[in-house]
């Protein structure tokens, strides 16, 4: 993306003859317009924006004048603003937001006319913009027949754009943006601010605007639809000590200053609804005109799920007498509500209703079905006195959150015209939505999901770890099965959420635009809206991988042994993953324009950045502690790493502080993250535990090899994991300096198929050998060769090598088992069988290493097996009869249909599908277990009565389940996190294409 200083030292194009007239005749036409710039400054046509990530991709606005065009900007002038004198008070207000914008593109602010009546002077050309049935502007368009409004009314948070010749007059020209409603205006407003290249984070993110001074609107008739969620916003939680730190230092507190720019933001992502902060504040009580300002703008208020009636929780530590216990203290508590409503007022808002512990904890174990009933109705009388209406005129929900759903489950309820806000578990997986078929409910239903939690197995709050696709399948999931009244998201901080927070509300607005398959598209233009198109697709990457990386297991939950550093060589991998995206990414940097790298590092280089050096930190430590076990000399040369890998994590905080933007973030990144001992937070980061040796003086040298932990010379004999042609290319042997001198080594092989490298040397630290054979001098069958490691003092180790040539069948086709195993990607299928009204669908990137396969729709009934039962079908090699275990690796998704489990089935060849239910084990250590590492891992034994060929069967039983990957095993597999990486495929893989 070039800017126009780039441009300062080049010969400036001259406009056309026709692009002369135009500004000639468009300037004449503007009596409110300030003179036109006297140079014209180049506009770079490398950013084009559509707004809030439209699938329809609107014409672009073009530099040069073309039939029946607007011209929003000639020669850095922008078109005057009409709104009526008589319009909502919010859209006055962001009509001025919106000259601020065309500000920044154009070069110069555009004056807002406020028209009183009929006699008011109208400019040539102009933008007019208002509401139906209130602006007078609108409604003299209509009753002249310049405007047909009938796709407007009756519609919710609409609007039309287009442009008009002769609207009023005096006029000539004007592109007319008309809304249904308050919202709809607003929208309108905003989608011309950000089709002229604004971004929603221009403010929020330091998104710079590039300059256009001239802009020409094409011909159309402009519009965005309704949107499928009627409440659609975020909450912000949890927020200090980051949000909440950088909210006093910059506003003072989180006042109505800090809320305008919090309303406009929802705004422009085409958001209409707000649960505000609550960590010891109160958007009501801190600042009024916080709430006023809310229903100005259009945003609806709500309070979380356990702050009922309108009142903040910190409000009952101010005002609150007594314990919060409604069968001891139900008058007070009814007054203390009854506030909540009388300040309300008129605004709009929904009301949460229900009652849970004090501090967002669990209810007591006395509380009873009964109370909580007899609590809604209180509350609702409540709302009957203070709005003098029948309750259910006022929109009410009831948050089915934690043991509030086992109430539910047990049979408490609420009137049918409550929304019923069902949650997920605080990881992101639904715990519950309606059932297939149940009767349509007044009140609806809708999600509370998470991006931030505080709370078990652990805090994760510091970064952003939601990758989209399985925030696109949960929502998918909650859409399909009817819970789409509202859907609010808990979002932390805000930042550094920028990225899942548009994709959560642009889906909202319209799951249809934005498939599966079309996530990696969304990502890229959301990333060429902000940075261009030359790194579109590079920084859509970096944005995808991170997020995926960090889903593995959240930064909050790292340790030193996470990955292992002996087997499938996990720990160096996950490393180079992120050192590559770091090393991408800082590329990216230094080649964007300087006013871009602010914005960038917000949204792309941190989060990868401080990733990647988080998840080095703890590989090294865990390295560190392996290799003070060994009494390797390097065990202190780590430690040293780990301190300064801990204080880059520090440094790279300190420049998001206090360098991004001229300190303009200062205390956003102050989350700890580091040193966990429990499921809170530490108060401090603190950097893993390492421990030093004593480096004797001298030669004293070690072997490690692949597979394990151990160290030689040791009176146990050394045994490399095998080698086989269809399994891992190559074998380590790692030869180590003990003390102050290096050591010289040899290797020493008598087969001449088998391969090392280096076969000598010397090392003052740790140097790996490659062990590989040569396939085409090795016969198929089994060997074990003998490596004998020559070290100082002709000390020597003796190394064993198993070595397996599989006879794979020339027309075999699938996967081939190596040292003991057959690892599957879920995808990878040799024949997906789908039904007659299902099938099977590849979700790319969702999961934890290469995809989920799930099938579609997910709103089916349980399927009952039969021979022509959809299945997913995968053929292997297998190189033994007897047992084999196998492992399916599932998203952790929940119990969503209350069907004692979600099951799936498994079996081999033809023998009966092994019915699995994967949530057998209900235990909350179970469930911990899965969220932590974000899978559901189940296993079945199965018996083969011959080596060979077999077809591997996963058996469609409950929608909902995402499948990733399967292993297949005789006996135990290495220890890793994320199990074995996927086993060779021979052959071309069979055509996926369903067979009935």
């Amino acid at each position: 993306m070039k800017q126009a200083a780039e441009f300062s030292s080049r010969r400036r194009p001259q406009p056309s003859r026709r692009l002369a007239t135009e500004r000639r005749r468009f300037s004449a036409g503007w009596a409110y317009v300030p003179a036109a710039f006297a140079v014209l400054c180049a506009l770079s046509s490398e950013r084009q924006a559509c707004a809030a990530i439209d699938p329809n991709e609107p014409a672009p606005f073009t530099e040069t004048p073309g039939e029946q065009s607007f011209p929003l900007a000639v020669a850095g002038q922008a078109a005057p603003l009409l709104v009526a004198a008589d319009e909502y008070p919010g859209v006055l207000r962001v009509a001025e937001h919106v000259r601020a914008d065309l500000e920044r593109v154009a070069g110069s602010a555009p004056p807002v006319l406020r028209v009183v009546n009929s006699q008011t002077a109208l400019p040539a050309q102009a933008v007019l913009a208002g509401t139906l049935g209130k602006s007078s502007l609108v409604e003299r368009l209509v009753a002249a027949g310049k405007f047909d409004p009938s796709d407007l009314r009756g519609r919710r948070e609409k609007f039309v754009a287009t442009i008009v010749d002769a609207p009023l007059p005096g006029m000539t020209q004007a592109l007319v943006i008309v809304g249904s409603d308050k919202r709809g205006t607003i929208y309108g407003l905003y989608d011309l601010a950000d089709r002229s290249g604004v971004s929603p984070w221009a403010w929020w993110a330091d998104v710079p605007t590039p300059r256009r001074p001239d802009m020409h609107v094409p011909p159309e008739r402009r519009t965005v639809g309704e949107p499928a969620v009627e409440f659609r916003g975020i909450f912000i939680n949890d927020e200090a000590p980051a949000l909440s730190g950088w909210a006093h230092a910059t506003f003072g507190a989180c006042n109505s200053r800090f809320y305008d720019k919090v309303f406009e933001l929802i705004l422009r992502l085409r958001g209409n609804y707000l649960w505000p902060a609550m960590w010891g504040r109160s958007l009501f009580d801190d600042d009024p005109e916080s709430a006023r300002l809310a229903d100005e703008y259009g945003v609806v208020l709500g309070t979380s799920h356990h702050e009922p009636m309108m009142r903040a929780h910190v409000e009952w530590q101010r005002y609150g007498q007594g314990p919060w216990n409604y069968e001891k203290n139900a008058e007070t508590l009814r007054e203390f509500w009854a506030e909540g409503l009388r300040r309300r007022g008129e605004f709009e808002s929904i009301v949460t209703i229900g009652m849970r512990g004090d501090g967002d904890e669990p209810m007591t174990e006395q509380t009873n079905i009964a109370l909580l009933e007899r609590i809604v109705a209180d509350q609702r009388a409540i709302i009957a006195q203070i709005t003098g209406r029948d309750p259910t005129e006022t929109p009410q929900c009831w948050a089915l959150y934690k043991e509030v759903q086992e109430y539910y489950d047990r049979g408490m309820r609420v009137p049918d015209d409550v929304l019923l806000l069902l949650c997920d578990d605080n990881w992101g997986n639904i715990r519950k939505l309606p059932a297939l078929g149940a009767p349509p409910r007044p009140g609806g239903y809708g999600v509370y999901y998470h991006f931030d939690y505080v709370g078990g197995p652990r805090n994760y709050k510091w970064i952003n770890t939601n990758p989209l696709p399985r925030i696109w399948e949960q929502m998918h999931l909650a859409r399909r099965y009817g819970a789409n009244r509202l859907w609010v998201v808990n979002v932390g901080d805000i930042k550094p959420m920028e990225f899942p927070i548009e994709f959560f509300l642009d889906y909202a607005w319209n799951p249809e635009a934005w498939p599966s398959d079309r996530l990696g598209e969304y990502g890229r233009r959301w990333a060429a809206r902000q940075f261009g198109e030359s790194h579109a697709a590079a920084i859509a990457d970096l944005l995808a991988k991170y997020a995926k990386f960090n889903a593995r297991r959240k930064p909050e939950l790292l340790s030193p042994d996470t990955y292992s550093l002996v087997d499938f060589d996990e720990a160096d991998a996950r490393v180079a993953e992120y050192g590559a995206l770091a090393t991408s990414a800082r590329r990216i940097e230094g080649e964007l324009p300087v006013d871009a790298r602010d914005a960038f590092f917000q949204l792309v280089l941190h989060p990868v950045e401080a990733s990647a050096n988080l998840n080095e930190l703890y590989v090294v430590a865990g390295k560190n502690r392996l290799y003070a076990e060994h009494r390797r000399r390097e065990t202190n040369d780590l430690a040293a790493r780990v301190a300064e890998l801990f204080e880059r994590d520090a440094a790279i905080s300190r420049r998001y502080n206090e360098e991004t933007a001229g300190g303009k973030w200062r205390h956003m990144m102050d989350q700890t993250h580091i040193g966990y001992t429990s499921w809170q937070e530490p108060p401090r980061n603190e950097p893993p535990a390492t421990r030093t040796i004593d480096v004797p003086s001298g030669t004293s040298w070690g072997v490690a090899i692949e597979g394990s932990r151990s160290a030689w010379p040791a009176a146990a004999p050394a045994t490399l994991p095998e080698l086989n042609e269809y399994g891992p290319g190559e074998r380590w042997i790692e030869v180590f300096a003990r003390g102050t001198e290096p050591v010289k080594f040899a290797v020493i092989c008598r087969d001449p198929w088998l391969r090392v490298s280096p076969a000598r040397g010397a090392t003052a630290g740790t140097q790996r050998i490659a062990v590989a054979a040569d396939w085409r001098q090795f016969p198929p069958g089994t060997s074990e060769a003998i490596l004998t490691v020559r070290g100082p003092a002709d000390e020597s180790v003796e190394i064993r090598v198993p070595v397996v040539r599989t006879d794979v069948p020339p027309t075999f086709q699938g996967h081939v088992e190596a040292a003991g195993y057959v690892s599957i990607e879920a995808e990878h299928a040799s024949r997906r069988v789908d039904g007659p009204n299902v099938r099977w669908h590849v979700i790319p990137d969702l999961g934890r290493t290469l995809s989920g396969v799930t099938i579609m729709p997910p709103d089916v009934p349980r399927q009952l097996l039969a021979e022509d039962s959809p299945r997913l079908e995968y053929r292997v090699l297998l190189t033994h009869s007897g047992s084999v275990a196998v492992r399916v690796f599932a998203a952790p998704t929940q119990d969503f249909a209350a069907a004692g489990g979600l099951q799936y089935a498994v079996s081999f060849d033809d023998q009966p599908p092994q019915l699995v239910n994967m949530h057998a084990d209900a235990s909350n250590r179970a469930w911990e277990r899965q969220v932590a590492e974000n899978v559901n891992e189940t296993t079945t034994e199965h018996r083969l009565e011959q080596a060979g060929e077999h077809v591997l069967k996963f058996w469609l039983v409950d929608p909902g389940i995402v499948l990733q990957k399967l292993v297949v095993a005789r006996g135990e597999l290495p220890a890793s996190y994320l199990g074995p990486p996927e086993s060779v495929r021979v052959g071309e893989p069979a055509s996926p294409a369903a067979a009935r």
